[in-house]
């Protein structure tokens, strides 16, 4: 009887072996932000996607003459994104565009101009942290939901409005209709580190 018992165990031992291995490539992957990758197995199929569809949005930024820098990072105790299912929270990118940032007030030091091309900058920042948490595939945004946008203004300013403008514009030369959002432009007294536009995102990825 006793020939039979290692036998016995190296069978059962072997299912237990396979999940482990399941468990470890599929759930201890983890994103750029030190999350877990949403517990998902990556599939034939998703790899076969990756492989001849992923670009398309990199390609349009090039084409667009736009390089996206990597995610700026937090200047206090938040992340630059969450994601809670298929919607990705990006915290609010201010309007630093790799060494040149966009400082002061809009309707006084600042101009309309360059106001919007600050908002661009947000704009741009946000798509990095995108590309973050789609771990470098902007394809898979399916939606750019809503944006929320903050213009340090003086008090007689009223065109927020236009000044994130700047921001809703390249979302849809970028993603196209997918880029259509929701939105709110607001006027701020201050914003962080003496920045002239900061937007916060809301998008679905797949």
């Amino acid at each position: 009887c006793s020939k039979f018992f290692p036998r016995a165990s190296f069978t059962a031992s072997r299912p237990r072996a396979y999940l482990l291995r399941g468990f470890s490539s599929s759930y201890g992957s983890r994103g750029a932000n030190g999350k877990p990758n949403n517990g998902r197995r990556q599939t034939a199929a998703t790899r076969q996607r990756s492989k001849t569809m992923a670009g398309r949005i990199d390609a349009r930024l090039k084409e667009l003459g736009i390089q996206i820098n990597a995610p700026v990072a937090p200047v206090a105790n938040y992340l630059g994104f969450i994601q809670s299912g298929n919607l990705v929270f990006v915290s609010g990118q201010i309007s630093v565009d790799g060494e040149k940032k966009y400082l002061g007030t809009v309707g006084s030091d600042v101009s309309l101009d360059v106001a919007v091309e600050a908002a661009k900058a947000s704009a741009k920042n946000i798509i990095a942290q995108l590309k973050a948490a789609t771990n470098g595939d902007l394809d898979r945004v399916k939606r750019i939901v809503k944006l929320g946008g903050f213009v340090n203004s003086s008090d007689d300013f009223t065109g927020q409005p236009q000044v994130i403008n700047g921001a809703s514009d390249l979302m849809v030369a970028v993603f196209g209709d997918a880029g259509r959002h929701a939105r709110a432009a607001v006027s701020s007294n201050s914003l962080p580190l003496g920045v002239s536009v900061e937007i916060d995102c809301i998008a679905e990825i797949d």
